[in-house]
């Protein structure tokens, strides 16, 4: 798609790995009517058409960016306290990335291209997953 892009960055607070935040999604992704995984949020991006031309959301798990999902809408979400809130509907695969150190931050933010930690190649997907604070500190003195 031609135009500019960008992502979000959140924190995915609770989340103990990769794995346990798809346990999460997997679950929590029954409760809407197609299945596919939302992270629902009180503030709705100005920059909507930015993170839906070809957005990822980046997860930082334990200080760590680990992983990344496809942004595939921005829809509203009323919940029972009559609020109107941003349902983010994401991608089911998440695709690992470079461990990348992240400090703590609230809500989410935008994530430039350009800052975005690199994919890992599927061979490197495969490999056994190191604990999140030990990738971190790997991460701190630049071994990816």
């Amino acid at each position: 798609m031609p135009g500019t892009s960008t992502h979000l960055i959140k924190l995915s607070v609770g989340t103990e790995s990769v794995e346990s935040l798809t346990e999460w999604q997997e679950t929590a992704r029954l409760r809407w009517p197609d299945k596919q995984p939302r992270h629902v949020t009180r503030m709705w991006p100005k920059r909507a058409d930015e993170v839906l031309n070809g957005g990822s959301i980046y997860w930082v798990i334990k200080g760590v960016i680990l992983c990344r999902q496809r942004i595939l809408a921005l829809e509203e979400v009323i919940r029972e306290d009559g609020i109107r809130r941003c349902g983010i509907k994401l991608d089911r695969p998440l695709i690992r990335v470079e461990a990348t150190p992240k400090r703590a931050f609230q809500g989410w933010r935008y994530l430039p291209p350009s800052d975005a930690p690199a994919d890992l190649s599927a061979a490197r997907a495969r490999e056994e997953k190191l604990p999140p604070e030990l990738q971190s500190a790997l991460a701190e003195i630049g071994v990816r």
